[in-house]
């Protein structure tokens, strides 16, 4: 298990497992989540997705799970295939897992040198490198502003569109020196975490996957079902929090004739919950980590 699990304990409870449901995690990982859910199932079933193919190797040998090598985009699809509908509960931890993190080929850590990839999907064509070197000026700045929060989105991208007239852009160390005007001295990693999120954002269309992802969870849990979410940043924790509260991304409540609000969930959690100073001490990565949990009504 190449995964250390953010509130572990905490999520699976969230839950609320019967022995004998049906549980999808959606983030398999490093199957850390899955495998506690199993130990609270009897003849139950988990169906687990990742579309990085490197995590089938962290499956059990179980005959209750399926693995399915795909985004989580495809929720419905796949669940329909295996006829495993409706569903008692959902886990996401949205996060990167430790692997990809640590792993230099991949390109997710700032801490090595490697290619400029961010792939979570290695099937997929666009890598970091292709944006950096393919994409406009305009939709840079959009991508560093909007998915990263970078105060000086504008600078940097226009940075990057001069520095790749001369060569392209292709490894992380390069990167990091070619923007180094642009960089904040003394919040050098933190600039940079800011730069890379954004990226991988793109390079994976995760806002979108997670919405889609998001609007079928409607369709597929059953009546008592359990939604467990782990977000990592902003973005994400806004979605989960207007679904959660409205059914829809925008967070909108509808009433129907008589003023009562009409919404597909029950807030389980109102307020997000965070790690422990414990647990932050052990796993630095559960800093940012956000729980909600909701009840299909």
């Amino acid at each position: 298990m190449y995964h250390n699990p953010v509130l572990l304990n905490e999520s699976v409870l969230g839950l609320s497992i019967k022995p004998n449901g049906t549980y999808v995690d959606v983030t398999f990982g490093g199957g850390g989540h899955s495998l506690e859910i199993l130990k609270h199932l009897n003849k139950g079933k988990l169906i687990v997705f990742d579309q990085d193919e490197d995590a089938e190797r962290n499956l059990p040998d179980d005959e209750r799970i399926i693995f399915v090598n795909n985004n989580f985009r495809y929720l419905k699809n796949f669940l329909k295939f295996y006829k495993a509908t409706p569903v008692d509960g959902i886990i996401a931890d949205l996060g990167v897992s430790s692997y990809q993190f640590d792993n230099p080929e991949r390109g997710f850590s700032i801490r090595f040198e490697g290619d400029l990839d961010l792939r979570m999907d290695q099937k997929s064509k666009t890598d970091a490198k292709t944006i950096l070197n393919k994409y406009p000026q305009e939709k840079l700045r959009d991508i560093f502003f909007k998915f990263g929060e970078v105060h000086n989105a504008s600078k940097l991208a226009r940075l990057i569109v001069d520095k790749r007239k001369d060569e392209e852009i292709a490894s992380i160390t390069r990167f990091k020196d070619l923007i180094s005007t642009c960089t904040p001295k003394e919040k050098e990693n933190k600039y940079l975490a800011k730069v890379f999120q954004a990226l991988r954002i793109e390079v994976n269309d995760e806002l979108n996957s997670l919405k889609e992802m998001l609007l079928q969870s409607k369709e597929v849990l059953r009546s008592g079902g359990r939604f467990v979410v782990i977000s990592y940043h902003s973005l994400e924790d806004r979605l989960i929090k207007n679904f959660f509260r409205s059914g829809n991304l925008e967070g909108k409540i509808e009433k129907d004739f008589f003023g009562v609000p009409q919404t597909p969930f029950k807030l389980i959690t109102r307020k997000p919950i965070i790690a422990t100073e414990k647990e932050i001490e052990k796993n630095s990565r559960a800093r940012s980590a956000r729980l909600r949990i909701a009840e299909k009504i």
